[in-house]
């Protein structure tokens, strides 16, 4: 039995997706790996969950062999949704190789988090697949959340990271390749195609529980203005509301980011607006629109420039879905309106950030950033580069000058877009000072720095370039400070 001194007073253990009962989970057994390695665990944020405690040996019992942490859940739950996979309906989802661990509240702010899994094992919704994760497929969400998350983007966090000792075979990279088993934080395991599955089952009484469930544990402001107010025509456009909003700013934090998720189902969708689930992502080198990141999207479905419409009509099919219980599309239409508004000013509120320039009328905003993504398209220049060499606008002018393209900035097609720049005010320009904007080039991420990294962990076991990428990803995220707070 585990010990609590091996738990600080920030471990607050919960079971509240247990309360849900039959009809939206599965009991699973966790695997029984052959090796486990410890190759990542995220210290900083299990001080917040009072599990920095843990000796490495404990942490991989618990994150790789996953006996349940004390009062917690006693055994992992594979959820049960549905989904469109590429607009098309999937009656055969569900979690079908991670689970549920546990669940946690926040010592800070008292939210609900969960500890779930990618890569541990087989489950009733494993579809022939076997329920594993690739090594390298670990790496690269490790490094998408800590980049994510210093861009100011809200994204789970990659909490740990074990090496399992097995050899997968992928088609998708040289086979035999080593497998792994991820855990992530994040706060809410409820996706648009949990509640799609309910719809799809006729399972009406379900489909409300879980709404239920939804806006007590993670949108108790719903209630809060009238706890009495229980009707559907008030809480369920309330609720869509809130989740639309919720999806705005993620989609439009990933348009400053310039980050391509690759795969924007419904069922990679959580009704809290965090973005989860790395698969085939990628980074913008230069802006193009039809960047696609997934090598299968061929009609460029999921591309860069088309993910605010795949996002607008994932929240179709979700108000689709609540026809079901509230026949009122006028009424769900209107509630589902205020994506595009949240989008947009999430997209010039992250866009100025990463600027570090104050943000004014959104009008005059908006036409910046006309000018601005304009001369980024026209000259091809490097998208983190240029973020970086006028960080603080005007006060980088000199910085810019010595930039590896400041020959684009010499052009005739640049001196409206400086003009405005040298206009701005900059925000905390002695952020400057800071040791990382030394540097000749800003830290990034894009696919070929991924493979440059995972080449010596294949061949040799090397894992020098992965701890300098996640290094350098701190201290952009200190010289920075952006915001990723919670919505």
């Amino acid at each position: 039995m585990q010990s609590m001194t091996d738990f600080t007073p920030n471990y607050r253990p919960k079971q509240s997706h247990l309360s849900l009962g039959d009809g939206f989970f599965d009991p699973v057994n966790a695997p029984a790996f052959p090796k486990h390695r410890l190759i990542y665990r995220n210290q900083r944020w299990a001080q917040k969950l009072g599990l920095d405690g843990l000796s490495d040996e404990k942490w991989v019992e618990h994150f790789g062999k996953f006996t349940p942490l004390p009062d917690n859940f006693p055994q992992p739950v594979a959820l049960r949704y549905h989904g469109h996979q590429f607009q098309s309906y999937n009656p055969e989802l569900g979690d079908g190789r991670g689970f549920l661990f546990a669940q946690l509240e926040s010592s800070e702010d008292g939210r609900l988090l969960d500890l779930a899994t990618k890569g541990s094992g087989q489950t009733p919704y494993s579809r022939q697949g076997d329920g594993r994760l690739t090594l390298k497929g670990g790496v690269r969400e490790v490094l998408a959340t800590e980049l994510l998350e210093a861009l100011g983007v809200y994204t789970s966090k990659s909490f740990s990271l074990i090496e399992t000792g097995e050899a997968l075979q992928r088609g998708d990279e040289p086979s035999p390749t080593r497998s792994s088993v991820l855990v992530r934080l994040g706060h809410s395991h409820i996706r648009f195609g949990s509640f799609q599955r309910h719809a799809y089952l006729n399972e009406l009484d379900k489909m409300e529980e879980l709404l239920d469930h939804a806006i007590r544990h993670y949108m108790p402001e719903i209630l809060s203005a009238d706890p009495a107010n229980t009707e559907l025509k008030v809480k369920v456009p309330a609720f869509l509301k809130k989740v639309a909003e919720n999806t705005g700013q993620v989609v439009g934090s990933w348009f400053a980011a310039g980050f391509v998720h690759g795969v924007l189902n419904t069922d990679n969708m959580n009704i809290n607006g965090e973005s989860f689930d790395y698969g085939p992502y990628r980074f913008l080198p230069t802006y193009e629109p039809g960047f696609t990141a997934a090598y299968f999207d061929q009609n460029g479905l999921y591309a860069f420039g088309r993910q605010p419409q795949a996002c607008a009509w994932n929240l179709e099919m979700l108000g689709g879905a609540f026809t079901r219980i509230l026949d009122d599309t006028e009424l769900l239409s209107e509630a589902l309106a205020s994506y595009g508004p949240s989008f947009q000013r999430s997209f010039r509120d992250k866009t100025f950030q990463r600027l570090g320039l104050e943000t004014s009328a959104m009008e005059a905003d908006q036409a910046f950033m006309v000018t601005l993504f304009k001369f980024l398209h026209e000259s091809q220049a490097e998208y983190d580069l240029f973020f970086f060499d006028w960080f603080c606008g005007g006060e980088s002018e000199a910085r810019a000058k010595k930039s590896p393209q400041s020959h684009l900035y010499e052009n005739i097609g640049f001196e409206g877009l400086r003009t405005e720049l040298l206009a701005r005010q900059a925000i905390k320009p002695e952020r400057l000072e800071h040791d990382y904007f030394k540097r000749e080039r800003p830290c990034s991420l894009l696919y070929e720095e991924i493979e440059d990294l995972w080449r010596p962990i294949h061949e040799d076991d090397n894992w020098s370039m992965f701890e300098s990428k996640l290094k350098a990803i701190r201290n952009f995220k200190e010289a920075t400070g952006f915001s990723c707070d919670p919505i």
